[in-house]
């Protein structure tokens, strides 16, 4: 979903317009400001994709404003509109790519069309199929994969280099090895739900490094970022913010700090990687990022940390960005000691089943014929890692086999023993998928809760993701899915259902019952009350009153 902004210092052509594009039948999140000032805000706060904006306003206009788009998010569409005086200021917009411009005069369905064209560029931008093709050379390169295989040398515990600048510069790493760095992690699956998500390690890596393409597209310009492919198959990025721009040059443009404003953008730009992955590589991406950046020597630790809160996500996780606490504290390693051990721990974090169930029948199945002590080997390795699962999530009360785990000698055989491991995998898995749901419903009550709490306030998308430390985007599909309606009409049913309410007394005045549902202006409020029930809220209160 696209995020378009709509700014004007007049209350009622902003509103107007909001109500006007909401009605359109855009899969659009709308956001209004009521000036450049507070366009800022909301630049800085969220990622933003369409801006609807007049040129000429107090304080900062619409090219000072269009300065501060191009420096926070580069791929944003603009739309200017304009009177007939503003010549001059339309001459300088159109010089910039991404740029349109209307006459006020020309009225809404323009708007609508200019809107529609904005949405069509950012599809195509974001459907750039031969991306792929055009870095295949590069993707076969020896330097490529020297790099890949020098970091996960260091996420998996190594030691860095004592002159890591040097490493840097022979294998022409785009990063500063003097500086701290971000790390952000990207889970993939197949988007459609009918493929099995058990894929050859091959077709796995292909799509994890056209990730790697696709990602390097979006982040370029205002980030310095490598990407990676760890040895589970998930997309690792490294990030830095180029050294040249200080914060006291951010402050001067009326940016956030510096770590609010590279999570701000990086968040933002994750969603738009994540569009970009399902329409051109039918690929859906979870991405976990750290929130703060982290130094060479602890980066296999803030890697483990990661890898760890795979499993605590709310609902599905496809298309979530969730940022993690990267502290001192909860960096302590926990590694398995077996490498198969690792691989399978890694589909069981991750909620893989298929991949797990297929890893986990490979090497029972291959190992039959081996003798018994290395049979005992294979099924205490495995035992561990369900058993070290279940005491991280606390679940050895919900497991009725818990006790057995590590008792083989209670089986006839190896196969009833492994037959018994298997088993006991299905469940933690069913396990998981309910508590993914459980939290997915308690976290859309507290949407709920929070939005009957604050029908008088801004309960714009971007307001309530963050409410709940969720994304935007994610926060939206997974309300639609639990409560079969989108968040936006969800809002309104519940501000209309208490302005009747409201109405139905006489200890409010129209216009005071319209600032307690979200309306300041009188006639924003009568437009709505008007276009969701077909009378105005003075003709409802004199109807119920008869």
């Amino acid at each position: 979903m696209y995020r378009l902004l709509i700014v004007d210092d007049e209350e009622m052509i902003t509103d107007g317009l909001y109500e006007t594009l909401s009605g359109c039948g855009l899969d659009l999140d709308l956001c209004k400001a009521y000036s450049g000032r507070e366009a800022l805000d909301w630049l800085n706060r969220t990622r933003v994709d369409i801006v609807l904006s007049d040129i000429r306003m107090p304080g900062i206009d619409g090219l000072q404003l269009m300065s501060a788009i191009k420096r926070h998010w580069p791929h944003c569409r603009l739309i200017f509109l304009t009177g007939y005086s503003d010549f001059d200021a339309v001459y300088r917009a159109i010089q910039t790519p991404g740029v349109q411009y209307l006459l006020k005069s020309e009225g809404y369905p323009k708007v609508i069309a200019a809107v529609e064209q904005a949405v069509a560029e950012l599809n195509d931008s974001l459907r750039e199929k031969d991306l792929v093709q055009r870095a295949q050379e590069k993707l076969n390169t020896l330097e490529v994969l020297a790099r890949g295989e020098y970091f996960r040398h260091l996420l998996h515990g190594a030691n860095p280099a004592p002159n890591l600048a040097a490493d840097f510069s022979k294998l022409n790493i785009p990063l500063d090895a003097g500086r701290p760095v971000y790390m952000a992690q990207g889970s993939l699956s197949r988007a459609s739900s009918s493929e099995s998500s058990a894929t050859s390690y091959a077709n796995r890596h292909e799509s994890a490094m056209a990730v790697t393409l696709l990602a390097e597209r979006l982040l370029d310009g205002q980030v310095l970022s490598l990407g990676m492919i760890d040895r589970f198959g998930d997309v690792i990025w490294l990030i830095q913010r180029p050294a040249d721009r200080s914060d006291a040059d951010a402050h001067a443009h009326g940016d956030q700090g510096d770590d609010a404003a590279v999570l701000s953008y990086l968040v933002g730009q994750f969603e738009l990687i994540q569009q970009a992955c399902l329409s051109s590589l039918e690929l859906s991406i979870a991405v976990s990022l750290g929130d703060r950046p982290s130094e060479w020597a602890k980066l296999s630790s803030a890697y483990d940390k990661m890898r760890r809160q795979l499993q605590t996500r709310t609902g599905d996780g496809a298309q979530m960005v969730r940022t993690l606490g990267l502290d001192a504290s909860c960096c302590a390693k926990e590694r398995s000691p077996r490498d198969k051990s690792d691989a399978l721990s890694a589909h069981l974090d991750a909620g893989r089943r298929d991949e797990f169930l297929q890893l986990f029948d490979e090497l029972t199945d291959s190992e039959q014929d081996n003798g018994a002590p290395y049979l005992l080997e294979l099924y205490y390795t495995i035992s561990l890692v369900l058993l070290s699962y279940i005491n991280r999530l606390e679940l050895e009360n919900q497991i009725a086999s818990f006790p057995a785990l590590m008792r083989p000698d209670e089986f006839a055989s190896w196969k009833d023993a492994f037959a018994f491991l298997r088993a006991t995998s299905g469940e933690l898995f069913e396990l998981r998928s309910s508590g993914e749901s459980n939290r997915a419903a308690e976290a859309i009550l507290k949407v709920r809760a929070y939005i009957e709490e604050h029908l008088d306030e801004d309960l714009s998308l971007v307001r309530l993701a963050g409410y709940i430390h969720f994304n935007p985007s994610y926060l939206s599909r997974l309300f639609k899915q639990a409560c079969g309606v989108n968040l936006s009409e969800y809002i309104e049913a519940a501000r209309i259902e208490r302005a009747k309410a409201l109405l139905r007394g006489d200890d409010l005045k129209v216009l005071e019952v319209g600032v307690r549902v979200g309306y300041e202006a009188s006639q924003s409020f009568t437009r709505f009350f008007k276009k969701a029930t077909g009378v105005t809220p003075q003709e409802y209160r004199d109807a119920v009153r008869t």
